[in-house]
């Protein structure tokens, strides 16, 4: 192909679904595009992914200050990536009624034509750019929504619904609908996957009708105003099935999508050094011995599905398996980690059992052999959180810098948002 479309990330939200991972204290937000996947931030991953199909021009489309200033940090203007990157004004924030919304303002800013590629910047994918480009151009439509085929189950009340007619064309779209409006628990649905490649000059041109205008200056999220507006209103929209589609909007789709990273079912996302050889040579502090001399003589176990960054120690007896580790984290000895992301330079103490649960960045684990840590089903802890000996906590959340001591009483399922909320054993379920 010799035009290549650009593409617009959408950077924007709160991320109060995926909190505390969106926090980087209790009142300071951490964009969901900075956060880290596998060792790098979600916004990179997304921007490498794409350059490596061609695409070479890039948009952001931000709402916030963190947003922006977080994502600027990270891209600049693309020179490492090698690709040019620009951002949204400042003053569009104040009028910002959506990411629809941002998207239009943004085509009409930067006065672009010819195709883009409509993106979130908290998740992950995994398709043919190209083919997706063909698709839209056969369908002569107006914007191609990429799609996941879900159980009606898993779409119900969490993933916007896509009903098609026999010629490919979207006749109708269904913003996160409940099970009975699409079908029984087996029924499987054409879900959105939240990326758009857009013809931009036909929907400058959608946006300047006055229904449109008028809708866009109260609210116009793509899911549940823009694309139901463009169907009901004779634009054609047409779907195109893309290979596979990670959520990363609450901690347990994160540990879910980033098992998946691990097991290389994301190719765009594979090929990175899984062992760093820093830590492969990093002797541990009790035996004296390097890394890759335990796991040699299976004192160490690490597999299948495991990436540990750099200078990362690790003692014996110790069992790690489909985890992401960061650089600098301290592995006590006998810990064993299962479906778990370790944020950099955290400290799992001895005998700890962490299973699908997510540490932050400086977590430190108090666990002792006598007395072990244990972390199941989905816990999630912020940054520069403590978790003292003998604790227990099953599916709980924990905002950043907060101490949980053994014997707090703390109800399955709690948030922990405050040190109120820790003294007292109390939080509101998840």
């Amino acid at each position: 192909m010799t035009e290549r479309p650009s593409a617009i990330a959408l950077v924007g939200g709160q991320g109060v679904r995926a909190r505390p991972l969106t926090l980087n204290s209790p009142d300071h937000l951490r964009s969901k595009a900075a956060m880290s996947l596998a060792g790098r931030s979600l916004i990179e991953w997304a921007v490498d992914s794409l350059h490596g199909q061609g695409v070479d021009r890039f948009f952001v489309a931000a709402n916030g200050g963190e947003n922006r200033a977080q994502t600027k940090a990270i891209l600049a203007h693309g020179e490492r990536l090698g690709v040019s990157v620009r951002y949204s004004r400042t003053r569009f924030d104040g009028s910002n009624t959506g990411s629809g919304e941002a998207t239009l303002r943004c085509l009409e800013y930067w006065d672009l034509g010819g195709l883009a590629l409509v993106f979130p910047s908290d998740s992950v994918f995994d398709f043919d750019l190209d083919a997706m480009v063909r698709a839209h151009r056969a369908a002569d439509a107006v914007v191609t929504v990429a799609t996941v085929v879900r159980p009606a189950a898993e779409a119900a009340g969490k993933y916007g619904v896509l009903r098609g007619g026999p010629d490919g064309r979207v006749e109708q779209f269904l913003e996160k609908p409940g099970l009975d409006t699409i079908g029984g628990p087996r029924a499987r649905v054409e879900t959105n996957a939240g990326m758009y490649l857009i013809d931009c000059h036909r929907l400058r041109t959608a946006a300047r009708e006055p229904a449109l205008a008028a809708l866009a200056r109260r609210s116009l999220d793509w899911g549940g105003d823009l694309l139901p507006y463009l169907v009901g209103h004779g634009h054609r929209v047409a779907s195109f099935p893309i290979a596979r589609f990670g959520d990363l909007g609450s901690p347990r789709d994160y540990l879910t999508t980033l098992g998946e990273v691990l097991r290389d079912e994301y190719p765009a996302l594979s090929g990175r050094a899984r062992i760093h050889e820093s830590s492969l040579h990093l002797k541990d502090e009790t035996t004296g011995r390097t890394l890759a001399e335990k796991v040699a003589d299976g004192t160490v176990r690490i597999g299948p599905g495991v990436r540990i960054g750099m200078d990362v120690e690790v003692g014996p007896g110790v069992i790690l398996a489909e985890s992401d580790i960061g650089d600098g984290v301290d592995i006590g000895t006998g810990a064993v980690l299962r479906g778990v992301a370790c944020g950099d330079h955290s400290i799992i103490g001895p005998g700890a059992r962490l299973s699908d649960a997510f540490l932050g960045t400086m977590v430190d684990i108090r666990s002792t052999l006598e007395q072990p840590v244990v972390l199941e089903d989905f816990c999630a802890l912020g940054d520069g959180v403590r978790v003292r000996a003998g604790t227990r906590l099953s599916g709980v959340k924990v905002y950043p810098r907060l101490d949980v001591r053994s014997g707090a009483g703390i109800e399955p399922g709690s948030d922990l948002s405050c040190l109120r909320d820790v003294l007292r054993g109390l939080g509101k379920a998840a």
